[in-house]
């Protein structure tokens, strides 16, 4: 088995997401934590139920898409957003970068206090280790901030791109010393296969690189998220290999 034989094609990350649905936010929604991606851009795919994704985009401004079975939405990296389930939303999150924002290009919104005090907010990030009350509770922190960026948007558009550029600012300094583990990421999972399809057509042969690989939705443990309940795509196994 090769390096990468075990990872999706593509260079993508795969990651099965059910929509906190315990209970509502402050602001009265069943949803995730809002957050950001510095480097990576990011899809949903709607699988089962029914939900949205609010997004905040600096140019664009704010849209809320809804998400049904089949639907698929995708932004670019810089994309403050949301997951919002309003009948136990479940999708497909597809990742660039091989799951970059799943290796650490992500950071929740939690308002400028948060930011300016690294203590604070290393508490609020962590309460999901305490569990589904823990990481509710992150998500309700998530909330109040985000509430407050909502009336932003609706009172003072220059002051809400102004926050949005702060926190994108924070996140991108937050992960700077990150770069070179990012870089051994990308090279190993997202360019090592595609330099062995370029050599393949330079040589003219057929780019093949290992063997059929599976997974199945219980191969993986729950983890509580930033958005909701996730099962990571990942460790593929043999085709076969199952009883």
């Amino acid at each position: 088995m090769t390096a990468t034989e075990g990872m999706l094609i593509g260079g993508v990350g795969l990651t099965h997401l059910r929509v906190y649905h315990q209970r509502p936010g402050p602001d009265g929604v069943h949803a995730g934590c809002a957050h950001v991606h510095a480097l990576t851009a990011e899809a949903y795919f709607g699988l089962a139920g029914e939900g949205a994704i609010e997004l905040h985009d600096p140019e664009a401004g704010f849209t809320r898409v809804p998400i049904v079975a089949g639907t698929y939405v995708q932004f670019p990296p810089g994309v403050v957003h949301r997951s919002v389930s309003t009948d136990h939303l479940e999708v497909l999150a597809i990742m660039g970068n091989g799951g970059l924002a799943e290796r650490g290009d992500a950071r929740i919104y939690f308002g400028a206090d948060a930011d300016d005090d690294p203590a604070a907010f290393a508490r609020l990030e962590g309460l999901a280790a305490q569990g589904l009350d823990g990481a509710l509770e992150r998500r309700d922190r998530s909330a109040h901030a985000y509430m407050g960026l909502m009336a932003l948007w609706e009172d003072d558009r220059d002051a809400w791109r102004a926050e949005l550029g702060r926190f994108v600012d924070v996140h991108r300094a937050a992960i700077a010393a990150d770069a070179p583990t990012f870089r051994q990421a990308i090279e190993a999972r997202v360019m090592a296969p595609t330099l062995r399809t370029l050599e393949a057509i330079d040589g003219l042969e057929a780019a093949r690189a290992g063997a059929p690989r599976q997974w199945a939705l219980g191969d993986a443990p729950e983890t509580l998220g930033m958005c909701g309940i996730l099962r990571q795509v990942a460790d593929l196994g043999p085709v076969g290999s199952r009883p």
